[in-house]
């Protein structure tokens, strides 16, 4: 952790900032390896500071040995901020603009009256968008998790349980496989509903001769994996068949391109052409993937007007699909990590169409 402290206080100085005050669960847990809910990280350029409350002061003695921990009283963070500040002689201040909340912000100002606070976006984001050897081992045992629950689920679901059931069961088992949670709301989408790119689970009852899409992952030690694998419960029907096959084609032929120096724009042409080959563009309306790590979406994006460029280190998923309103719909998902000569699979669950019967 001490190696990202250094990071993060060397940008500061490039940006001529003498202090950040990070609130941001992800952030904060990236910059110190404190787990708690409620704390503050007030990092200048030659220190560090971990305000949090008497629940947490000895874990996070203990799990921040690089920052100086202060305990605040209740509702006393802001306060206890603006003495650290002080006393460091900080007349400005940056703060995450994307997470604080005016609430926040206003009470940031009545505590901090003679400290400019400046407004940032992505400091620490920023830092966390190249994973090092140790993140990338965690995050493949994430993956890991997630293959194992599919291997799982495709031989529990059958027609006649719910898509609650189907979810439940994927997330019971991701946390039996040492999972300490989901890294969002399982998706598990049938029939019709397949057609609903985030069709988080519903009292719908499976049945036979249709689509079933699995959107799920596990957080584990902190970071996120995301699969996705559409199944086919009964008999495919030729439609079936047909957009599965571009999806998978289109999948296929994105990850075998993808790689460092590419922009995200120029990886979700990759396979948007395909899909638009095929006549189903108007089909594909979400972006071809997103950055993967402590969030679940995260920089970089590979959209049709993103120009991040991948860079080895960073781990983005590959996510195409085909909706189809009334019908149903496809989607297929990896989480890869970007290598110096092209992408390396974490998840590796097969991909060819999968009939339960």
């Amino acid at each position: 952790m001490e190696w990202r402290l250094q990071r993060l206080q060397n940008v500061l100085k490039q940006k001529s900032f003498a202090a950040v005050l990070v609130m941001q669960p992800e952030n904060r847990r990236y910059l110190t390896g404190f787990t708690g809910s409620s704390g503050m990280a007030v990092v200048t350029v030659d220190a560090a500071y971990l305000l949090t409350d008497s629940r947490y002061t000895e874990q996070a003695k203990f799990q921040s040995p690089h920052f100086a921990v202060i305990e605040h009283g209740p509702a006393q963070m802001f306060q206890a901020a603006c003495q650290v500040l002080q006393q460091r002689s900080v007349r400005a201040a940056a703060f995450e603009e994307d997470f604080v909340t005016f609430d926040q912000y206003r009470q940031l100002v009545e505590q901090l009256p003679s400290i400019e606070l400046v407004p940032v976006k992505g400091l620490v984001e920023t830092l966390r968008l190249v994973k090092d050897e140790q993140e990338l081992e965690i995050m493949r045992t994430a993956a890991n998790i997630a293959d194992a629950a599919f291997l799982h689920i495709v031989k529990w679901i059958r027609p006649g349980l719910s898509e609650r059931e189907v979810a439940l069961e994927l997330e019971i088992f991701m946390r039996k496989q040492g999972a300490s949670g989901c890294s969002f709301e399982t998706i598990v989408a049938s029939g019709p509903r397949s057609a609903l790119p985030h069709g988080v689970a519903s009292e719908r009852v499976i049945q036979n001769n249709e689509f079933v899409t699995l959107d799920f992952g596990a957080v584990y030690q902190g970071y996120c994996s995301d699969i996705t694998r559409t199944i086919c419960m009964g008999t495919p029907d030729p439609r079936h068949k047909e957009i599965y096959g571009i999806v998978l084609e289109a999948q296929i032929q994105a990850l075998a391109a993808i790689k460092p120096g590419m922009t995200g724009q120029e990886a979700d042409a990759i396979a948007r052409r395909r899909i638009e080959a095929h006549g189903f563009g108007e089909c594909f309306g979400h972006s071809l993937g997103h950055g993967l790590g402590m969030a679940v979406h995260e920089q970089p994006r590979l959209s049709k007007i993103s120009d991040d460029v991948l860079e080895p280190g960073m781990v983005v998923t590959v996510e195409p699909g085909i909706y189809i309103p009334d019908f149903g719909g496809v989607r297929i998902e990896d989480d890869i990590v970007i290598t110096s000569a092209g992408n390396e699979r974490l998840t590796h669950s097969a991909k060819e169409l999968l009939l339960i019967r």
